[in-house]
């Protein structure tokens, strides 16, 4: 038996709202039991990304703006959508030069991730950039930011404190830090970022 093939039988499936973010879908299912059932999902329309910039002094840029659907401010890594026919990383270099009014000279791919993946199909992509160098900010319009640089180690203590909860921002600076442990990071950063520091603290 395939344990990896797919247990769900859908029955019909509509588009009950959509707009230039969302789909949403009522699917009429039987489950992998065989019974009847409903099962709502979203489709996002654009591929999300983030970014851990690093500057010169080993402090990540983060960026703080209230969240509508929490109720509550938030500080996160720059972040955002961009179309699925453009590369990822097109649109998170474009992500911190509109949040941040910041360019990167350095990239690299660090952290795939699926976000809420039992009702939703969203994907992101987080990135970690450096070489940094100063732009133009271009926030959108239901955007109202403050952009902050802090310590990158403070910035993984306020991960694991709670006090950054987002999800790509949790997984992306903690995937740095693993990089960092593992001897992993371009030694720019390295160097930048005082891993040879921690690894004598950990000794």
């Amino acid at each position: 038996m395939d344990e990896t093939k797919n247990p769900w039988t859908v029955l019909s499936r509509a588009a009950v709202y959509e707009n230039q973010w969302i789909r949403v879908h009522h699917n009429e299912v039987l489950n992998p039991a065989g019974g009847p059932g409903i099962y709502g999902t979203v489709h996002f329309i654009n591929q999300a990304t983030g970014v851990v910039p690093i500057d010169e002094k080993g402090n990540v840029i983060l960026v703080g703006q209230y969240r509508f659907p929490l109720g509550a401010y938030s500080w996160e890594i720059p972040e955002g959508g961009g179309s699925r026919e453009i590369p990822a990383l097109e649109s998170a270099q474009r992500e911190l030069r509109e949040e941040c009014g910041l360019v990167a000279g350095c990239w690299t791919e660090i952290q795939r991730m699926d976000l809420s993946n039992c009702v939703t199909d969203e994907h992101s992509i987080a990135f970690l950039a450096w070489d940094l160098s100063e732009a133009t900010a271009q926030p959108d319009e239901t955007e109202q930011l403050q952009v902050a640089r802090i310590p990158f180690w403070d910035a993984v203590t306020r991960v694991k404190r709670g006090e950054i909860r987002d999800s790509i921002s949790v997984a992306a600076l903690l995937r740095v830090a693993l990089m960092a442990l593992q001897d992993e990071l371009p030694q720019q950063i390295a160097k930048t970022i005082g891993v040879q520091f921690l690894h004598q603290s950990n000794h």
